[in-house]
């Protein structure tokens, strides 16, 4: 039995006080995250790749902090320690007041990973490392402080109060932080916060300090040398979390639902898996953990490509699944953990592991894949975390992996026969189960894939044989969620472009269809009697299209018209012989779709003359157009719920006025699925003193599919006088008066547009009264 030591005064007051500073580190880092991230919005929009690729930014800079500290703990001298951090953190608080670094000037289009990761560097790398390398440096200083007692032996509880801060920290920013202050009220914030920090960790560096001068004690017993073998094991363990963690998110986006703040509770969950696993008291026994993730695993593979149950089960099944799956091997991590001497270097390799899934997600896997691959990849092989098991495999558990490989088998070889053989199609229509043969066919893989899952959870244990299992799952879901339909992907920095193709017999024939995981960006009709019809909500019934034509009308020759955000080029139907048309887009891969005649040809086929492409961050080019322009900029960037809200504030409506003539107007296409951004714009718009009309067109019933879809929008100008034909017209209305605040480049509230959509408490305009040529139907 161990000796304990007295305990003196300055170790008495030691633990509540580095619980703080641990736990105030870790808040300070994760509100700098989203902060940091805000304020390089005007540059990049609000792509979920730029938080995926910020993450791997973060998690780079947090393996720096580590390595730093680990080094620094190789001295022996505490005093040395202390006077070289309290140096360092005085030297990164250069770099405050936080602000984006412009050294890098702006972003080039397309691919601007090097630029977004450089000016991350430049602008937070410093504080950010120093801050990060603080919660191993204390829990190390903690251990000498406490030298004799017995949490001394174990300062990882420790890690659990950095990761409370954390977890509190991110709910916080977006719930409380964003909506209630500004954006330079955040930034003095987070620097003030800062400077309170850096007096704490002073505070702790002296208590280390005096302690060791009132009770000198010998240095922590050196124990073995970690085997690279058990590195290699850390480091896996540490990299499956984080990339299921990026990975779950787009999957989510791009395939599940899309919705505001979607990143934070993958994030959130990340963390909260941390604080479990490494508390002194796990809340969640580790055996039901490995239950519930092989139950959970099988389950959320067999279903990665169906949409059964719609998005509300397939959002909580992946969801729980990353969160038993990510705590099953930080548990795994926690019960591999050090004696207190290799402290730091435990958590440096677990730094390095985070970023090998970072980059690995962010960086290669949208090189090597051409669609959402790689959640399902790092589902199957984190399963080589569970039990390996001894000796051979009992008969029944041999049947059972046996029986789950033919089921997968089984359902590859029905969609592939699907794929490639009509008459195995027609078979397949005469099977009474569904109505048409492919739902016929799905219906049967549920069925195969349910039993693949359930057979290979009694192999649960035999960690290879159920990976094996499990890849033949996720293969066998892969090809039966194939979606026929779809006719061409491809992936960007900016998500996954998909077109997929219908048949519809009004339209006497085939449509095609484009869309950034679930949000639609155009549609054409392929028959040349329809083809230069603009559909969704760009056709001549909609304000869009509306506005356009209103605009042509006037006397004059030709017009000059600005686009933000190409989709697939449906208002290039409306360029005339003697107009000008600019769109501005921010992903080459949409003007790729767009000019390629095989998916859509309103811009080669249906413009009478040439269009122009500007490609870039709308706000910055615009800032580079002559004053008095356009004729009419129509900004159409606010359908998805990733929203650039840059483009919603005042500066950004300035510069649209800027570039306008003297009556032109500035048409807002406002639809959302799930966030009410009509009040604000409204506000806004009233706040750089514009005119504004608005109009709410409701899809007439009986409408043929995707002619012309239910739109919302406002037109704003300089002057009345710009906006005087279209106040004329019944159909648009002036807006109504509104109470949300206007929105700035340093104040938006993305939660308070949330929760007005979801309560419905949103700004009504009534519905525009249709007028006959507003019929949603083709015309021969």
């Amino acid at each position: 039995m161990s000796q304990v030591s007295a305990l003196t005064p300055t170790a008495r007051v030691a633990p509540p006080l580095f619980a703080l500073a641990i736990f105030t580190s870790a808040a300070l880092v994760f509100m700098v995250e989203p902060l940091i991230a805000k304020l390089i919005l005007p540059k990049l929009g609000g792509s979920p790749a730029v938080w995926n690729t910020s993450m791997v930014f973060f998690q780079a800079a947090l393996l720096a902090g580590y390595a730093y500290a680990h080094l620094l703990q190789r001295v022996k001298s505490l005093h040395v320690q202390v006077a070289v951090h309290m140096g360092l953190l005085v030297v990164a608080a250069l770099a405050l007041p936080l602000r984006v670094n412009g050294l890098l000037g702006d972003p080039p289009p397309g691919q601007p990973i090097a630029w977004l990761l450089g000016t991350l560097t430049f602008s937070i790398g410093a504080p950010f490392a120093v801050l990060s390398a603080t919660a191993p440096l204390l829990q190390a200083w903690y251990a000498r402080v406490r030298a004799g007692q017995p949490d001394a032996e174990n300062p990882y509880t420790l890690y659990a109060a950095s990761n409370l801060g954390s977890f509190v920290s991110l709910l916080a920013y977006p719930a409380l932080i964003e909506p209630l202050m500004r954006l330079s009220t955040q930034r003095m914030m987070w620097t003030g916060g800062y400077g309170l920090f850096l007096i704490l960790v002073a505070v702790l560096g002296w208590m280390s300090w005096q302690a060791r001068a009132e009770a000198p004690a010998e240095p922590l017993t050196r124990s073995a040398p970690i085997p690279w073998r058990e590195k290699a094991i850390w480091v896996l363990l540490s990299a499956a979390p984080s990339s299921l963690m990026l990975g779950v998110t787009l999957h989510l986006t791009m395939d599940v639902a899309s919705a505001p703040f979607l990143w934070v509770i993958p994030l959130a969950l990340y963390l909260l898996t941390f604080v479990l696993a490494f508390s002194a008291k796990p809340l969640l026994p580790a055996p039901y953990v490995l239950i519930a993730q092989a139950i959970l695993g099988g389950l959320a593979l067999s279903l990665t490509a169906f949409s059964l149950g719609g998005w509300p089960v397939q959002f909580a099944l992946s969801v729980l699944t990353f969160f038993v799956t990510a705590l099953m091997c930080h548990q795994a991590l926690a019960a591999r953990r050090p004696p207190a001497d290799r402290l730091t270097e435990f958590y440096l390799l677990l730094a390095f592991g985070g970023v090998v899934g970072g980059v690995f997600n962010a960086l290669i896997a949208p090189v090597i894949f051409h669609d959402v691959y790689e959640y399902a990849i790092v589902l199957v092989l984190v399963a080589l975390a569970r039990p390996w098991g001894h000796g051979r495999l009992t008969i029944a558990q041999s049947v059972c992996a046996c029986v789950s490989l033919l089921m997968s088998v089984l359902t590859y070889g029905m969609f592939a026969l699907m794929y490639a053989s009509p008459d195995f199609v027609s078979v397949m229509a005469k099977l009474p189960f569904t109505p048409n043969a492919w739902s016929t066919a799905e219906f049967i893989a549920h069925i195969l894939l349910s039993m693949a899952a359930l057979c290979a959870f009694m192999v649960r244990d035999r960690a290879p044989v159920f990976v094996v299992t499990l890849a033949a799952i996720a293969l066998g879901a892969q090809m039966a969620g194939g979606r026929n339909d779809w006719i061409h992907s491809e992936r960007s920095f900016f998500g996954v472009l998909r077109v997929s193709q219908g048949d519809y017999a009004p339209y006497e024939g085939k449509y095609n269809l484009m869309q950034n995981g679930t949000t639609l960006h155009g549609a054409q009709i392929i028959n040349p009697k329809f083809r230069c019809h603009p559909m969704t909500y760009y056709a001549p019934a909609t304000p869009i299209g509306q506005a356009v034509m209103m605009v042509q009308k006037r006397p004059q020759e030709g017009v000059d018209i600005g686009v933000v955000g190409l989709g697939s080029g449906a208002l290039a139907s409306y360029r005339r012989k003697h107009d000008t048309l600019t769109y501005f887009e921010i992903d080459p891969k949409v003007l790729h779709f767009a000019e390629n005649p095989r998916l859509f040809t309103y811009i080669s086929n249906c413009a009478e003359g040439p269009v122009n492409v500007v490609l870039g961050d709308a706000r910055l080019s615009l800032h580079k157009q002559p004053a008095g322009k356009f004729d009419i900029l129509v900004v159409d960037a606010f359908s998805s719920d990733s929203v650039p809200t840059h483009l919603l504030t005042t500066e950004a409506l300035r510069e649209y006025l800027r570039v306008l003539k003297p009556n032109g107007v500035v048409l807002l296409h406002l639809s959302n699925r799930n966030l009410e951004i009509t009040s604000s714009s409204i506000a806004t718009a009233r706040a750089v003193g514009a005119p504004v009309l608005a109009q709410l067109y409701m899809e007439p019933d009986g409408s043929y599919y995707l002619w012309a879809i239910s739109t919302e929008a406002v037109v704003l100008a300089r002057s009345p006088e710009a906006l005087k034909d279209f106040a004329a017209d019944p159909r648009w209305r002036q807006a109504p008066k509104v109470k949300t605040a206007p929105w700035t480049d340093d104040y938006t509230n993305l939660i308070g547009a949330l929760w007005r959509h979801a309560t419905q408490k949103q700004v009504v305009i009534p519905p525009s009264p249709p007028l006959p040529e507003d019929i949603a139907k083709p015309k021969s």
